[in-house]
């Protein structure tokens, strides 16, 4: 047992109701001295707010952030969109928080958000821990001030997707056209003709509009595929139905899954079996259009397709 003068203490708890996030006034309020907003297990991230933990992630970042936010605030943009379960473009910054202030002379300054202003009212879902963020079409249709066309496609094609949609394609044709003469407009109207339902990932996405721009026939979207008898025995990602041209692309969780793997191997020699020709797509290929579209080009004319 080491000499006591030599222990480190422990901080005294803090009182339970204060939560995991929480604003400095309202530890002062019920009796919390400074010193022990200073202690080692209390984070500050921004100024008037602690969290107890250190804050990693988005989540943690906005409980942080949320106590010191007005009525009128909420999260908005790629913020809302990650909370919405939303599909969300490669290569962001997770730890920027995007704050809109409805009906305010000047969005929100801080360090490490993004502060927007709207005098359009905004229909915000409240969870349960208290956090208030734009609704699913509200979010994409945020993000077109941000976004690319293509990002927007991708999400929208989420928002659409075959499991569990948040929205229909009539929602979306909605509130772009109720967008209209805002920032981010012109990028909305251009995704809405490329969205499609019934996408799983965003890598489809992006392996479709390869496909549309070099001048293909559009593939069906998880398009039904039949054996020579007419029994439905699977779906494609992208299928080219009157060639019998599968296109399946392929994630990293098929390769990491030794049993997703199994199946994806039966599943594709069944394919196979009934007649169609499958070209598999991983990342690699994504990034080579080139090479990519030899093989869809390859593929359609030996069954049959006339450029």
């Amino acid at each position: 047992m080491g000499d006591e003068s030599t222990q480190v203490r422990r901080p005294v708890p803090l009182p339970a109701e204060l939560g995991q996030a929480f604003s400095v006034s309202a530890a002062l309020d019920i009796g919390v001295g400074r010193d022990r907003l200073r202690a080692r297990d209390v984070t500050r991230h921004f100024t008037g707010g602690r969290v107890v933990q250190v804050a990693l992630t988005t989540l943690d970042l906005a409980r942080a952030l949320s106590v010191l936010l007005e009525p009128e605030q909420y999260f908005s943009h790629l913020t809302a969109a990650e909370f919405n379960g939303m599909r969300l473009p490669e290569g962001r910054r997770p730890t920027i928080l995007h704050v809109t202030y409805e009906n305010a002379h000047r969005a929100m300054r801080r360090p490490d958000v993004v502060g927007h202003k709207t005098k359009h009212p905004v229909p915000v879902i409240e969870f349960a821990d208290g956090l208030r963020v734009s609704n699913p079409v509200a979010a994409w249709t945020e993000c077109s001030s941000i976004l690319s066309v293509d990002d927007l496609v991708a999400m929208g094609d989420g928002l659409v997707r075959r499991k569990a949609p948040q929205a229909t394609l009539e929602d979306l044709a909605r509130t772009v056209a109720a967008h209209a003469g805002r920032r981010g407009a012109a990028r909305l109207r251009a995704a809405l003709p490329h969205i499609r339902p019934e996408t799983d990932s965003a890598r489809e996405t992006r392996l479709r509009l390869a496909v549309a721009r070099s001048g293909f026939p559009e593939p069906t979207v998880n398009g039904p595929l039949v054996d020579r008898r007419g029994a439905q025995i699977a779906r494609g990602d992208l299928v080219f139905e009157s060639f019998g041209v599968v296109l399946e692309y392929e994630g990293r969780q098929h390769a990491d899954d030794p049993h997703q793997f199994a199946i994806d191997i039966r599943r594709l020699d069944e394919i196979a079996e009934a007649g169609y020709r499958v070209i598999r797509v991983d990342r690699v290929l994504l990034a080579r259009p080139d090479i990519l579209h030899r093989k869809i080009h390859t593929a359609l004319t030996e069954r049959g397709w006339h450029p």
